[in-house]
């Protein structure tokens, strides 16, 4: 039972009206240690029992059983509760030191299946720093929900399909160079792309040109068909040494492609229970009672539509993976789109839509600006990595001059630095893309806690330590007792941070680990001999273990030295 569980308990027994869900929700954490751990306020029970909440706090606190705490006292209309500092800090030390990489884990999955489509880029376009948050949002979740016991199926469900496919046909068709093309197959074609974009602006038939180009392309045709996978098989080898560099692997690489003989069922489907409709020689399902705008399911000249592959696409996960959860991670611009995908599976009668969510993000700036590739204003992604970790290697060298593999530890701190970034932004908010700010050892970044965690990690070889989980430890200073609590809560971190498909919260629990460990450091000699060595050496340890596996959560790796 964890010590907030604990006082809802003794308060329970203490006051009638209420029971200990109650008690837990309206229990709060004090400003300051001064005025103890966990507060309980009264406000709630002055009109029932007729009482001034100081009077009521006061009553609780003298009638209440206080064993395993230090002490239970009122202040003013609040019973504050001092845990037992020595032995909650045995406890929390030896779990952590017994369960090392897996504390914190629960099984609250019990195995199931939680797919998340997640990374999705277009064939034929470069991998830009506007596709990073999807793909390290996403390991993040994936990372996260391993941890309580689920099985997370990783998707990358490629964006090689669509009427963009069709344009790049006609601009490679009337500008391309297949020479040129080969020898740098992702510029070139992202540079046809940009064109035909500008020129469509005044010249609107390249518009129509690439409309029957696509609808060649979904039926078979063979020069259509050539081209395309021509297109896809290039994408796909940068995209594959960009997932190499930031450590990201998937399950599946089924994109959009995949579906086409899949989505005649929905139509089948759709028709049969009397969902579509025909509006200007297109066909849509009504979603008036969504309150949302028709569903257009197939246009007026046959082609499909993105929401028609991703029913398809709905329908083949279920039956594959028969899912607990199934997650979209993309920009919060396609709300709409997500929305209408779940009201058209209601309206099919399947009830496992319930279990799908959008998991929206906001947008990556340079310079306040937004990134476009249409526009050409992109920041390609494996350029900027290989900066960052040209940059790290630089400040490493000037830090630590003798320190063995400066590369391998320049790639973690450079590729950690910019995933971390990211993912400490809360996910509704977007952020400016700024390898200065990511890469600095100092502030809320990843380089400051992996610098953390290196430290630790010198301390702990300078003492030669060895952990110890059936020794016990007493430590009893304030500063100690900060981080002990925040050890402890781990567990409940990580499943806040799933259930809100928040990865922030495990990034900003690590800067929050790595500030509380620098303030102790700074504070206390941890290898001075002392009868507290031991345990304050133990804490290192235990704090080391904690922010390396926070750290593996978001996908950023830890090295032992710096």
């Amino acid at each position: 039972m964890n010590q907030k569980a604990l006082v809802a308990q003794r308060l329970a027994a203490q006051i009638e009206n209420l029971d200990e869900a109650a008690i837990l929700d309206l229990l709060e954490t004090p400003k300051s240690s001064d005025l103890g751990d966990i507060a309980f306020p009264a406000f709630s029970l002055a009109k029932v029992l007729r009482k001034a909440p100081a009077v009521i706090a006061t009553e609780i606190a003298e009638a209440i059983d206080t064993t395993g705490f230090e002490k239970v006292v009122a202040t003013g209309p609040y019973v504050n509760f001092f845990l037992d500092k020595v032995d909650m800090g045995d406890r929390i030390l030896r779990s952590i030191i017994e369960a090392k990489e897996t504390y914190g884990a629960q099984n609250i999955g019990q195995g199931q299946n939680i797919t998340i489509d997640m990374s999705s880029p277009n064939i034929a376009k470069p991998f830009s720093v506007g596709h990073l948050r999807s793909t390290v949002i996403g390991d993040a979740l994936a990372n996260l929900f391993n941890k309580l016991g689920y099985t997370a199926v990783r998707i990358n469900h490629l964006g090689d399909w669509g009427k963009q496919f069709g344009l790049l046909i006609v601009a490679y068709k009337l500008w391309g160079d297949k020479a040129a093309v080969e020898a740098n197959p992702i510029s070139e074609l992202l540079k046809l792309y940009v064109r035909i974009n500008e020129e469509m602006e005044t010249k609107p038939e390249l518009d129509e040109q690439g409309r029957e180009w696509f609808l060649k392309l979904e039926q078979g045709d063979k020069e259509a068909w050539e081209l395309w996978e021509w297109f896809r098989s290039e994408s796909l080898v940068e995209f594959n040494r960009i997932y190499k560099l930031l450590h990201v692997d998937f399950d599946s690489y089924n994109g959009e492609a995949f579906y086409n003989d899949k989505m005649d069922e929905i139509i089948e489907i759709l028709e049969a229970k009397n969902l579509l409709e025909e509006s200007r020689g297109a066909s849509i399902v009504d979603l008036e009672d969504f309150n949302l705008n028709p569903a257009l399911i197939k246009k007026s000249d046959g082609a499909t539509l993105y929401i028609t592959r991703d029913l398809a696409t709905a329908l083949y996960r279920k039956r594959t993976y028969d899912f607990a959860k199934n997650i979209y991670i993309t920009g919060h611009e396609q709300s709409g789109h997500f929305a209408q995908l779940s009201a058209v599976l209601e309206k099919m009668g399947y009830d496992w839509v319930n279990d799908m969510s959008h998991i929206p993000f906001g947008l990556v700036t340079k310079n306040k600006k937004k990134l476009s590739t249409r526009k050409g204003n992109i920041i390609l992604l494996e350029p900027t990595i290989v900066e960052a970790i040209s940059r790290a290697e630089q400040q490493i060298a000037a830090k630590n001059p003798d320190l063995p593999n400066k590369e391998e530890v320049a790639r973690q701190v450079g590729v950690g630095a910019i995933k971390f970034y990211d993912l400490k932004t809360d996910r509704m908010n977007g952020y400016d893309f700024d390898l200065e700010a990511m890469l600095s050892f100092e502030g809320e970044t990843g380089p400051y806690v992996q610098y953390a965690y290196a430290r630790i990690q010198s301390i702990l070889r300078k003492a030669d330590y060895q952990a110890d989980p059936e020794a016990h430890y007493h430590l009893e200073d304030s500063e100690s007792w900060e981080i002990v609590k925040i050890l402890q809560d781990f567990s409940r971190v990580i499943e806040r941070a799933a259930n809100q498909f928040e990865p922030s919260i495990i990034a900003k629990y690590a800067i929050n680990l790595a500030q509380h460990f620098n303030k102790y450091y700074a504070h206390t000699r941890i290898l001075e001999e002392s009868p507290e060595r031991e345990s304050r050496l133990a804490l290192s340890y235990a704090t080391g273990l904690v922010l390396k596996e926070a750290l593996r959560l978001l996908g950023v790796e830890a090295p032992e030295q710096m």
